[in-house]
């Protein structure tokens, strides 16, 4: 039984499992492969029984400093392959912040360009970084949000199809495969597959589609739970309130065994304490996907409920949030 087995007890979990050193290695070689947490303590402080452990990825360790360097990745690596992203075209994309971020830095490296549209309003920290990169920033109207960035993404690339490589994020399969190749086989492998739910907030929504399609492959008992915000007002950076947002295509509205909204100032809260109390420094989807797993995880008397961490909080100080 799991209680018998604590979470606590087995610390061979908590590691990173990076990758062997020989000879030059690449920056892009160390995405994945990313710490999994124990926050089984801070959980139990929080009301969560002993039997209960609770874990979670900290996707901020991979160059780029978040979840969404692996899906970047992968979707660079299938528009070479394919010869969509061929030499002298641009890499044009939306992005809110991260995944822009990513493309930025693998543009850096591989020598492509990168345009990316953000909503005017996304924090210094994210402009400032894409430009850091070399990527060319283009500003989309801030009231709406990163639906207007998608709008105008795609007048942008019908204007001039032969210059760009749409990369699409959000329709994207390559986007989900990513974390289906790798987020998924990771978490089984740390938790020696006795994870019982798996927690993910909705953006792409490739993070939460890719590692639940794998783990419900490989025990159809796990529970999936996506995380939104409660209403199109409950403003959670990174994370979409489908209903009223454009739904990405890679979306797979079967798949999730529990919707579970959650308010903003609920998400703020548990940002705060998790700095506070533990030490993460963490950006407000964490928050949100945390204070969703201690959700679930107080209804249990024993079970291994593990979410993920999509970034830190260094690319939010400047919205105040933390003052």
């Amino acid at each position: 039984m799991l209680i018998a087995e604590s979470p606590v007890q087995m610390k061979s979990w908590v590691v990173a499992e990076a990758a062997p050193v020989s000879g030059s290695t690449s920056l892009l070689d160390q995405i994945g492969n990313t710490p999994l947490l124990d926050l089984s303590d801070f959980a139990r402080s929080l009301g969560v029984a002993p039997g209960v452990g609770v874990y979670a990825k900290a996707e901020w360790t991979n160059p780029g400093g978040s979840v969404k360097a692996r899906a970047a990745l992968r979707i660079v690596q299938d528009a070479e392959r394919s010869g969509k992203l061929a030499p002298g075209k641009v890499l044009i994309d939306s992005s809110s912040g991260n995944t822009g971020i990513a493309y930025a830095l693998i543009g850096a490296l591989k020598g492509f360009d990168v345009h990316l549209v953000m909503p005017a309003n996304v924090s210094r920290e994210r402009k400032a970084l894409v430009k850091a990169y070399g990527a060319t920033l283009i500003e989309s109207d801030p009231l709406e949000g990163s639906d207007g960035a998608i709008r105008l993404v795609r007048k942008l690339v019908a204007e001039q199809p032969q210059r760009y490589f749409y990369a699409d994020q959000y329709n994207n399969d390559a986007n989900w495969r990513a974390h289906y190749e790798g987020t998924g086989p990771e978490i089984w492998r740390q938790t020696d597959g006795r994870i019982t739910h798996f927690v993910a907030g909705l953006g792409t929504t490739g993070t939460f589609v890719g590692t639940g399609r794998y783990l419900k492959d490989r025990k159809p008992s796990v529970q999936l739970v996506a995380v939104q915000p409660e209403d199109e007002l409950s403003v959670i950076e990174g994370l979409k309130h489908l209903p009223t947002a454009i739904t990405p295509g890679i979306y797979d509205d079967t798949l999730a065994d529990e919707q579970l909204p959650v308010a903003a100032e609920a998400a703020w809260e548990i940002t705060r304490r998790l700095s506070t109390a533990a030490g993460l420094f963490v950006g407000f989807s964490s928050g949100a996907v945390v204070a969703a797993a201690i959700d679930v995880a107080k209804r249990l008397e024993e079970g291994v409920v593990v979410t993920l961490l999509p970034d830190d909080g260094s690319k939010y100080v400047s919205l105040g949030i933390f003052d």
